[in-house]
């Protein structure tokens, strides 16, 4: 009888652990489609703030083009409006297991991570329209007649914006994966300058194959991960404390 019981409870725990779930996956769910239906709105206020700063006129090829931008604007507002959202259920979901100190310490971690990813965002943009952009047309210096596509500018406009607030969100990942013990500051002060390499090839695909170009999108990122490691050491050093206050009460 024990054993059936104990199989009934491992069952709706369970049950618990999915209904819950579902739960989280569905307040994110209405709040991605909520933002999605703002940005469906004003989307002609959005799209009007990222052409305002460039020097020439965007052209249509297609009605295609109008539905691909409308619909690629608002879903970029519904995952920057979600991203807290999002890590709020996911704190929401995991905080029973949690101390009430690593409570506290991971409800930190929801406006840092949404914060550094609008950095990211931000730093992408200022990067492409005075740096990247008049790099690509002074390239051309009037040899050739320009005519941009709203599609092929707003993707190549995302395809460096984007990657940058998803590596802005470097030091949170450090912190957490070193909370979790699988990094700690050691082991990334000796990977250091294989991570340094990865970066630098990253910063080469984003930016245009310039070097000065390929500096500016480069160093941030770099710096972003020596913050990473100073950040990993305080994390490293509470854990160590607390596993030391740890074994001390024992």
């Amino acid at each position: 009888m024990s054993e059936e019981k104990a199989t009934k409870d491992i069952e709706m725990n369970v049950t618990d652990h999915l209904q819950e779930l579902r739960k989280r996956v569905i307040w994110t769910l209405v709040f991605f489609i909520g933002f999605f239906v703002v940005g469906f709105v004003y989307y002609e206020d959005l799209s009007g703030f990222f052409i305002n700063d460039i020097p020439f006129q965007l052209n249509m090829t297609s009605p295609g083009e109008i539905v691909w931008i409308v619909f690629t604007i608002a879903s970029l507002v519904a995952i920057v409006g979600t991203l807290p959202i999002l890590s709020l259920q996911v704190w929401l979901f995991v905080k029973p297991a949690l101390t009430p100190k690593e409570k506290r310490v991971s409800l930190s971690y929801i406006p840092a991570i949404f914060l550094l990813f609008l950095g990211g965002l931000t730093f992408g943009y200022v990067v492409f329209i005075h740096f990247i952009l008049p790099f690509l047309l002074n390239l051309n210096n009037g040899v050739f007649n320009e005519i941009f596509t709203v599609e092929r500018y707003f993707k190549f406009l995302f395809r460096v914006t984007i990657p940058f607030a998803v590596l802005f969100e470097i030091p949170i990942l450090i912190m957490f994966l070193t909370s979790l013990g699988i990094v700690n500051p050691v082991f990334l002060v000796k990977v250091r300058k294989y991570a340094y390499f990865v970066l630098v090839i990253i910063g080469t695909i984003i930016s245009p194959p310039d070097f000065i170009l390929q500096l500016v999108v480069a160093v941030p990122l770099i710096v972003l991960y020596e913050v990473s490691i100073v950040l990993s050491r305080i994390v490293y050093r509470k854990k160590l404390k607390n596993h030391k206050e740890f074994m001390e009460q024992d």
